[in-house]
């Protein structure tokens, strides 16, 4: 399997524009977040349970910090060092599953 490739700073900036909700987060590693607000907790959890088998089955899996009804995703590819296609490609799913 070939390594993702890295997008630079200013191709991050303009591509989230475009997604829904979520913010570029810059520190040691570059990464994309969004936190969704669900109706109940158990609806949070379900929406984790659906991102998972996304994550899984894009071989691409991202942090999740789940605070009651809310549910922060941060996406980053680690072994590139930042963000790639695959971190965009899963921001767009998600806020898919959430609706």
């Amino acid at each position: 399997m070939t390594r993702p490739t890295r997008l630079s700073l200013d191709d991050v900036h303009a591509r989230v524009a475009s997604i829904a909700g979520y913010e570029v987060v810059e520190g040691p590693v570059l990464a994309i977040r969004r936190t969704y607000e669900h109706a109940t907790f158990a609806r949070g959890i379900e929406f984790v349970a659906a991102l998972a088998k996304v994550a899984d089955e894009m071989d691409h899996h991202p942090d999740i910090d789940i605070r009651y009804r809310r549910v922060t995703v941060t996406l980053s590819t680690h072994d590139a060092g930042g963000i790639t296609e695959l971190d965009l490609a899963q921001a767009v799913r998600a806020n898919a599953l959430a609706g």
